[in-house]
């Protein structure tokens, strides 16, 4: 709590402020109750003791109100909020609920529910009607409106702005929404969707930048991308107009040409090293998807050198497509990861792992295929996504859940999957994998959800699937076609048009689509696009319990999302393993375009024109930085640095505990490579002991002179990571009779926030000895005050230095 205030207005009325700090950090809510009937007793108390006061401030107010016996027994409140003012709660109360008519005020309730669902009208079975009315309803509770009934709004400068012509709105999630449930507002919420642009380009303007999770008028800095872009040209894209177009593309741009979460490095790079930033491989795709929304806004803008530079980041993702494996893979100093599998959840994927991030191509599936060996190894590669396993590995992630094989309905970057088949040409597939999905995952039970809803997105695949097609590209006017499992879906536009969508022969078991007729003509496309259904008609599909492989399937039947101009070379890959190595290597390089030419070099200073032309694997025997790039007539490729480290021979270490499972840093020898991580934990350089103490013993190899120690630690409370209390060194000759020699002891709060690096650092007397016993002394349990109190607390080492 940051601040709170109460006050007593008279025997019917109160206010009072609550601001608050959490996910949002600095959250108004202002209000204004009013009784109608008189407070005969108030018990206001302020850190829990008692006031005998009619107001208060302070961090810990709370309040309880006595109106002795009722007469008939009832009492009524009612409640005005505000994130202005409490005036501004008053106001906002006044007008919209002026009398004290519960059931008058409960029949508009239940009228203007009715008068949004009707958007959408249908047949259907119970049980599909209730989960689908459900499923729509959820769609509309969020985003919020954020302002008051006279314009006022808080912005994301939280300072105070008034509205001038359109409405402001709260709660964007829209690494989620950004998918289907935005789409689904360009259909039946055009005129809100243009809202919530407005509202976007004011949080620009106020606050500086476009919204990515956006709460309360505050930039949470939760979840990966930027999609505000992917909504405002998705919304363009389809006709939505009434919002500043050269003053979205600017912020867009803005979004994209920052330097923060990994962006310095994507621009430099063409992708996202996993040493420079965590989430590398999600953040490169999402990125790059991200790209394509601004290349096609800038073209429609007619902005030609802002369509050809963002086309061509759009193509990202081919740097990290691994030919060796078939998936997205993280890469660290240049190297692929290994040893790799693609079920394992770390921290170079959000909320998922390879299986599911490998298909995030949505602006380019058709340049997806061809890194893939093309359709049918595509779908073939779709085929074994459905049907291997469904056991993860690696860290426990709750948001994945809702598993057919790898695919994870219960998460949103799996959603768009099963409409792919679409691509390849096997419709019937796309129809039978999103029948099941929705038979499956979503039911009108309490847990009728295979994951968490949010703010819409999981009930938006319902609403759309259920109809018979899915935005698999934002951005796009195409939308893939499924498999209806309404009877009759009625969408009245609101221009004033109907669009209709019928299904003959509906049964659950009739999942495939026989034939189909779009206003009483065939219709064989496996996709519909946005102005079909603008303009209103009617689908007909007939349907079926068998598949019909020649409906959709051809060559010009298809949705295609590809790029086709200012084409990009992928970076080059090597086969190294690893970076720290004993032995001499000989490393290959390759690249994904075997017709291109690779050239390298071994200064360090990248020079213009003197790179050597490879013809064979490279001979490595020392600490060295190999810079690499491809050129194919007139295209080159981006350099990526490949930095391999000499490990000194006879050297090695002893770990008596062990760390995480998702915090090795590659190996025991980690922790004496001579290499240091940055201030993100997730990053793969650091080591990770949970709930035990650091105990090791280093092996010099040899009698050597110290008079240096250093154990470097790193502190995250909000992640449990806490600064070991102290770190104590001893030695020895022949590793077992061990001296202390010295002890440091922390001095970092344990309770001070921020990614902070301690070196546990002393000199000593000069000693010889041959081996280092290194104790790091954990809390052990997170404190009472913290949030993770019963769980163990971390402590995180990425070197030990002896010298």
């Amino acid at each position: 709590m940051l601040a709170s205030s109460f006050r007593q207005i008279n025997d019917f009325e109160v206010e009072g402020l609550r601001r608050s700090q959490s996910w949002a950090k600095d959250q108004y809510l202002c209000y204004y109750i009013r009784f109608n009937k008189p407070i005969r007793k108030l018990y206001l108390t302020v850190n829990d003791t008692l006031t005998g006061k009619t107001e208060a401030e302070g961090k810990n107010i709370k309040v309880a109100f006595g109106f002795g016996k009722l007469k008939d027994n009832v009492l009524m409140v009612k409640t005005g909020i505000s994130a202005v003012s409490m005036d501004g709660a008053r106001k906002n109360l006044t007008k919209e609920i002026p009398g004290w008519n519960f059931d008058a005020i409960r029949k508009q309730a239940r009228a203007a529910w009715n008068k949004e669902l009707s958007k959408i009208q249908i047949t259907a079975n119970k049980t599909n009607k209730i989960i689908f009315y459900t499923a729509l309803y959820h769609t509309m509770i969020a985003p919020n409106l954020y302002m008051d009934t006279d314009g006022r709004y808080r912005g994301t400068d939280l300072k105070i702005h008034k509205a001038k012509s359109f409405t402001n709105y709260t709660v964007f999630s829209l690494w989620d929404t950004f998918r289907a449930a935005h789409p689904l507002y360009t259909i039946i919420e055009r005129k809100r969707d243009a809202d919530f642009i407005k509202t976007f380009l004011h949080e620009y303007e106020n606050g500086g930048q476009l919204p990515v999770w956006e709460l309360a008028g505050n930039y949470t800095g939760c979840m990966i991308g930027y999609h505000s872009v992917s909504v405002i040209a998705d919304a363009w894209a389809k006709g939505i107009r009434g919002f500043n177009a050269q003053e979205a593309l600017e912020a867009m741009k803005h979004s994209a040409m920052a330097n923060h979460l990994g962006l310095a490095a994507y621009k430099k790079y063409g992708y996202i090293p996993a040493d420079k930033e965590s989430e590398s491989v999600s953040k490169t795709l999402e990125y790059a998807y991200d790209d394509w929304c601004i290349a096609q806004m800038a073209k429609s803008l007619h902005k030609t050198a802002d369509e050809r530079y963002f086309l061509q980041r759009a193509q990202s993702y081919k740097n990290l497509y691994d030919p060796q494996t078939g998936f997205m893979t993280p890469k660290a100093h240049g190297l692929w990861k290994y040893p790799f599998n693609p079920t394992e959840v770390d921290f170079n994927y959000t909320e998922a792992n390879a299986w599911q991030y490998t298909f995030f191509v949505p602006q380019d599936v058709s340049g997806l295929m061809k890194l893939m060996g093309g359709k049918e190894a595509f779908a073939k590669k779709l085929d074994r996504l459905f049907t291997t396993h469904n056991q993860l590995t690696g860290r426990k992630q709750p948001d994945i859940t809702g598993l057919i094989g790898q695919y994870a309905h219960g998460n949103e970057p799996s959603h768009h999957i099963a409409y792919l088949y679409d691509y390849a040409g096997k419709p019937w597939k796309t129809q039978a994998m999103v029948h099941k999905i929705l038979y499956e995952m979503y039911s009108n039970k309490p847990n009728g959800l295979a994951g968490n809803e949010d703010c819409g997105q999981m009930s938006a695949w319902y609403v759309l699937s259920a109809m018979g097609f899915y935005a698999v590209t934002p951005g796009s006017d195409i939308y893939a076609i499924g498999t209806p499992i309404l009877n009759e879906a009625r969408i009245n536009l609101e221009n004033g048009k109907t669009f209709v969508i019928k299904a003959e022969n509906m049964t659950k078991d009739n999942k495939y689509i026989q034939s189909a007729k779009l206003n009483g003509r065939a219709y064989n496309k496996a996709f519909l696009t946005q102005s079909i259904i603008m303009h209103g008609g009617e689908l007909d599909f007939i349907m079926g319990p068998k598949p019909n492989k020649q409906w959709g399937s051809n060559p010009d039947e298809l949705p295609v999302s590809a790029i086709t101009h200012h084409l990009i070379l992928p970076v080059p890959y090597t086969n190294a393993k690893k970076r720290v190595f004993v032995r001499p290597v000989d490393a290959g390089l390759f690249d994904v375009d075997s017709s291109a030419k690779i050239y390298y070099t071994t200064n360090e200073k990248l020079p213009k024109n003197r790179w050597t032309l490879y013809h064979q694997p490279i001979h490595i025997d020392k600490t060295i930085t190999l810079n690499y790039f491809a050129k194919k007539d007139t295209l080159q490729s981006k350099v990526t640095a490949m930095d391999m480290v000499r490990f000194p021979r006879g050297r090695s270490i002893t770990l008596y505990t062990q760390p995480g499972s998702q915090y090795t840093a590659g190996g025991d020898s980690a922790l004496i490579d001579g290499l240091f991580g940055g201030n993100d934990f997730r990053s793969g350089a650091w080591q990770g002991y949970q709930g035990v103490n650091l105990k090791a013993v280093i092996n010099l190899g040899k009698l050597t002179t110290i008079s240096y120690l250093s154990a470097h630690s790193l502190q995250d409370i909000n992640s449990w990571i806490f600064m070991p209390e102290y770190v104590t060194f001893s030695v020895s000759t022949d590793g077992k009779h061990f001296r202390p020699v010295g002890k440091v002891t922390n001095t970092i709060p344990e309770n001070q926030w921020g990614s902070i690096i301690k070196s546990f650092s002393i000199r000593i007397k000069p000693v010889k000895a041959r081996y280092v016993r290194v104790f790091g002394k954990s809390i052990i349990d997170c404190p009472s005050w913290h949030k993770g109190y019963g769980g163990k607390a971390y402590i995180f080492t990425d070197e030990i230095t002896v010298r």
